[in-house]
Order: structure tokens, then sequence, then C-alpha cells
């Protein structure tokens, strides 16, 4: 009894010590229950946690297209392999072109049909047997983004699906190193592969392009991003002010619009109804003509025309028989006198003396003579 006591009030003391030592919910700040350690992940679904089994039988299927059947074929035993792990069988139709996921009696996840739907939903939009099969494990997921209908113009849609692509796959490299992921842009759809953090930044990177933003502006926002995560003391921060705010350039500067409607006075009561062929003859009087009389009229107003067109042309014809006006003498500006240089008259006789002493014609045999030798001299002395 003694030793019982004794034990008693420590083992109590050693109770109360604990429970004060270990931090509950309600001594805990909001940012750290918020707040996920690093390299926290969650515990693996074992069978442990559902011994029983499922209690209904659950399947999804998918058609593939056509170019896709042979690669199927080949990859489909590592398919079924990879699923049989998990207790789900998978079928592969070439007939109809489906493929067929279903849970047994033996399987214990509830969430791997899921993650067996989208593996066979990824091989149909041409993903690799290799990246869809990462699927199954807990921490990956997938999207597969639908951009046919985004765009309407077929020519449109394929350049901007380019764009995405970038040359030579360089921009969708750079985005699947900036998000984790594994992206495939095949037909009217863009299938990606990765953490779910990474997989909200490329549909919003995808859908952007789509709108006609270029997706170097979000590469440019992620790689920010991406600096920015690293610094503790930033993490807890808005992160606006670092980011870039990007505008459009091609912004219309006319704000007004060229051709400006003045609206009219809004009036209750209808236009008046215009006047018709009959009630304008009778104000004119020409309604109570003879036929003989309506018809002069019409010549007379037909022979009026041709008068005054003929007057115009004959004046046109005239025009340029009209002497041009010349101003008066007096207001003639006297020509400005001319600046000639002054003749060196000593120069002239000069030249006109050698010319003279020249003479024409060509060089006699003995001239010839001369004027060789003269040369060899020279040539010589030199």
């Amino acid at each position: 009894m003694a030793s019982s006591k004794q034990n008693g009030p420590t083992t109590a003391l050693g109770k109360t010590e604990f429970r004060g030592s270990k931090p509950t919910s309600e001594n805990r700040g909001e940012p750290e229950l918020l707040t996920v350690p690093d390299g926290w992940k969650e515990p693996a679904f074992s069978k442990e946690d559902n011994p029983r089994g499922l209690l209904e039988e659950s399947s999804f299927a998918t058609l593939f297209p056509k170019y896709r059947e042979a690669y199927l074929k080949e990859c489909w035993p590592l398919v079924q392999k990879a699923l049989n792990e998990h207790h789900v069988n998978a079928t592969l139709d070439l007939i109809e072109g489906s493929m067929t996921v279903c849970t047994t009696k033996k399987t214990f996840d509830p969430y791997i049909i899921i993650r067996a739907r989208d593996l066979i939903k990824l091989l149909a939009r041409s993903v690799s047997f290799e990246q869809a099969i990462r699927i199954l494990q807990d921490d990956v997921a997938c999207d597969i983004i639908k951009i046919g209908s985004l765009v309407r113009n077929k020519e449109r849609f394929v350049k901007r699906r380019q764009r995405l692509i970038g040359p030579k796959g360089s921009t969708l490299k750079a985005l699947e190193l900036l998000t984790n992921c594994y992206i495939m842009v095949q037909g009217n759809t863009v299938s990606a592969i990765g953490p779910f953090s990474g997989l909200k930044e490329v549909r919003k990177v995808v859908l952007d392009t789509m709108k006609n933003i270029h997706p170097i502006y979000n590469i440019k926002t992620l790689m920010i991003k991406r600096e920015l995560a690293k610094d503790s003391e930033l993490r807890s921060q808005s992160w606006e002010r670092f980011l870039p705010q990007f505008k459009h350039k091609n912004v219309n500067k006319r704000k007004e619009p060229k051709k400006k409607t003045v609206k009219k006075e809004y009036t209750p009561f209808p236009p008046p109804q215009p006047e018709s062929q009959i009630d304008k003859e009778l104000a004119s009087g020409e309604y109570f003509l003879k036929a003989s009389q309506k018809k002069r009229q019409k010549m007379e107003a037909i022979k009026a025309k041709q008068a005054e067109a003929l007057s115009k042309r004959q004046e046109e014809r005239n025009k340029a028989f009209i002497p041009p006006k010349e101003k008066p003498v007096h207001l003639k500006k006297p020509k400005e006198a001319s600046t000639e240089t002054k003749i060196d008259v000593a120069a002239l006789k000069e030249k006109v003396k050698k010319a003279k002493n020249k003479k024409l014609g060509a060089l006699t045999a003995e001239e010839v003579k001369l004027k060789m030798e003269a040369d060899e001299k020279k040539k010589k002395k030199k």
C-alpha cells in the first residue's frame, strides 16, 4: 500500500508536466496551424485502413484514336502489371477502340479507380506510358486542358498553340522546369502531370496563351516567384510589389470616334408623312395639265439643261485664249547685275601666241628621231 501511495503522486506530477510541455491547438498561433512543415507527406493508404475492401464494383472506359492502337498494344502488358499491383483490372478492346478499368474484390483503396481512369485518359491523349504511370503516385495529379473551343479561327488557333510550344519546344521546356510538371500538347488538348501547385500554374499559362497573352510574361512571373519562395521572410508577405505588371502596348490612342453621331432630341410624335408625287403635282398645278402640255414642259426642261451645259463647256474652252495678267512696268524689279569675273588680257595674248607657234598635223621623220633621242637621254640620266 505504501509503495502505491508513493508512486501515485509521482505519476500524477509526471502527467501534469507532460501536459504542460505539449503545445495544444488553443495555445498555437494561426500561422503555425496554417503552414505545412517542410518535407511533410501524407501517410500512404494501406490495406489495414480498409481490410474489408469495397462493396461495389466501379469501372471507367475511354476511347482512343486509331493512331494510338499500335503503341497501346505494345505497352498494355506493362499497364496491366502496374494496375494489378493495386488490384485493378484493365482491358483493351481494339475492335471498339476503347480502354476499360474496373475494381475487383481485392481492391482496398477507393481512390485508385480514379487514378486508373486518369491513366487511360492520358494514354489516349498521346502521353507516353513512362510519364502516365506516375499518376498512380499519391503526390502526383493530372490535368487535361481542352483548348479546341477557345479560339474560333483555325489558323489563329494553330499559331497560338505553336507559341505555347515555342521554337524547338523551348517555351514548353521552360514551363516544365518552373512548374515541375510534364506537359504534352496534342491536337485540341494539353495534358499536364505533376504536383497540384504546378498544374494550377500550367492551366493559367495555357488559357492566357489562347487569349493572346504571350507565355513569356507568365514565365517571367513564375521565375520571380520561384526566387521569392526561397526567402523565408518573404513567405508570409505579399509579392505584388515584386511581380511585373504587363500592359497592352497596342492600345488605340484615339479615344474619340472619327465620325461623331449627334443624337436627336426624343419626341413622342412620329415624323411628318412625306408628300407623294400626286401631292407635288397638285401643288405645282401639273396635275391639271394635258399630256401634250406635260410633254412640252419636259422638253423645255431638257433644252434648258442642254443650253446650260453648252455654255459651261464654251467657258472652259475660252479660258485657254484669255491672256494672263501682266504686272505694270514700274512694279517690275530691276534685274541684278551679273557679277562677271575680270578678264586677264595678258594671259589671253600669251595663249594666242602659243597657239600660233604650234604646228598642225603629224610630225616629220626628222622630228620623230630627235624626240626619240631626247627620250633615251632622259632615261639614261635617270
